[in-house]
């Protein structure tokens, strides 16, 4: 979020606010601006009445005034980042509302052309309000957060169910269309049914976290047991040497607090000093993820935390928001799984998921005690956003991938799952 400054700077924060949401929106911001068109003048002729996780967001409102303002207050400064087109969107919180309601029951068509590519909406629904000074203290504030957390749960519920495989067809806006399958390199996974309806998929989230065929993540560090692999598609972000248990995470050179990232592990300390390797997952990527160690699980835990908070800054982040990943993985919804190294070199391994936007929802495949191998599934990501964060004890490992001089997610060293990132000293 960029704080309040003069003319100049209102007018670029509106020229990149479309951006925002970790790089899930299409660049142009026309684009975005014609989807929230449509998208609100069909939500304003609802009539239907909300849906439970929606009108206990409403009740919040209508029962907390001083939150209600300030709602209001993100409204109307999200408004007036875009004059000339403020009829255009979320013009009260009702609106918004029912734009919430209609998320609930809505999954993501494909969209051949990348200038419709809106596929995930909440992002585009909060885009302007999170670029506000509203917005910066509203999405941080807790209870708004737990009540967006409910909308979310009901949406994922949704995806979760048959009803929301009405987008898995060969249509030109299905997701098994000739267009998509090329595009999403579907040959590389595991379609259960092929030709039949729907894939022979159970719901939208089982065609999102579908399984990869092993032969295209080949283990090629299988044989050297000092080697760390990718546990996740994406592409590179960043990588940290001594990280410190405290740190003002909004500060763009202290992105990480380990204190606060691991959620107060009775065994941080381990950590401090250490090095963490983070990662960005498109929504096109593969969102499973795996170990990157052979070990033993130490820890798990879901870590429950924001959905649309991101980095406060003095100046315009023009990386589509991808600056802010490093403040998500302390605060947003999140996952902690730690592994005893069975190579003492390396040690203990700190795998992060990270929920960034939409659904942010972390599910587990590993309990305490389960022992892994590298490339052994460890969970997945339901529909949404996500990063990838690793967190390593200090003069462990030398990473063998290039860092992210340009600090955009688009822009740095592509990753693939089972391929080497570093070695043991």
């Amino acid at each position: 979020m960029v704080k309040p400054g003069p003319a100049a700077a209102i007018e670029a924060r509106y020229q990149n606010s479309f951006g925002r949401a970790a790089g899930y929106l299409p660049r142009n911001r026309k684009a975005v601006d014609a989807w929230l068109t449509e998208f609100v003048a069909k939500a304003r002729k609802r009539t239907a009445d909300h849906v439970d996780s929606v009108k206990q967001l409403e009740d919040l409102l209508n029962s907390n005034k001083v939150l209600k303002d300030l709602v209001n207050q993100m409204i109307d400064q999200a408004q007036k980042l875009d004059p000339q087109q403020k009829h255009k969107h979320v013009k009260s919180i009702d609106e918004m509302l029912n734009c919430l309601d209609e998320i609930t029951v809505t999954a993501p068509e494909y969209r051949l052309d990348p200038n419709e590519r809106v596929f995930f909406p909440m992002s585009a629904l909060f885009c302007y309000m999170m670029a506000t000074q509203a917005g910066w203290e509203a999405f941080r504030n807790e209870q708004f957060n737990d009540k967006l957390l409910g909308v979310l749960s009901a949406w994922c519920a949704f995806l979760d169910s048959p009803d929301s495989r009405y987008v898995l067809n060969e249509g030109p806006r299905g997701w098994l269309c000739q267009a998509a399958s090329e595009q999403n390199k579907l040959y590389e996974f595991v379609i259960p049914e092929p030709g039949a309806l729907y894939g022979g998929f159970a719901s939208f989230n089982a065609f999102f976290n579908r399984h990869i065929k092993p032969e295209f993540r080949p283990n090629g560090a299988k044989d050297d047991p000092q080697a760390v692999v990718s546990p996740n598609d994406g592409s590179v972000v960043r990588f940290l040497h001594d990280v410190q248990e405290d740190a003002d995470i909004t500060l763009k050179g202290q992105p990480y607090a380990l204190r606060q990232m691991l959620n107060g592990y009775e065994h941080t300390d381990k950590f401090v000093g250490g090095d963490v390797f983070q990662s960005f997952l498109s929504g096109a990527n593969y969102h499973r993820w795996h170990a990157p160690v052979d070990g033993r699980i130490v820890h798990v835990e879901r870590v429950p935390g924001l959905t649309f908070s991101e980095l406060q800054t003095d100046s315009v982040d023009t990386s589509a928001g991808t600056l802010s990943q490093g403040y998500q993985a302390n605060v947003n919804t999140r996952g902690l799984v730690v592994i005893e190294s069975t190579v003492p070199d390396i040690g203990y391994v700190c795998v992060i998921p990270v929920g960034i936007t939409e659904i942010s929802s972390v599910r587990f495949s590993v309990g305490v005690g389960d022992r892994v191998t590298r490339g052994d599934e460890l969970g997945y990501f339901s529909y949404g956003g996500s990063s990838m964060a690793l967190v390593f004890e200090p003069g462990k490992v030398d990473f063998t991938v290039p860092n992210n001089t340009i600090e955009t997610a688009d822009d740095g060293a592509p990753l693939f799952v089972n391929s080497t990132i570093a070695t043991a000293k």
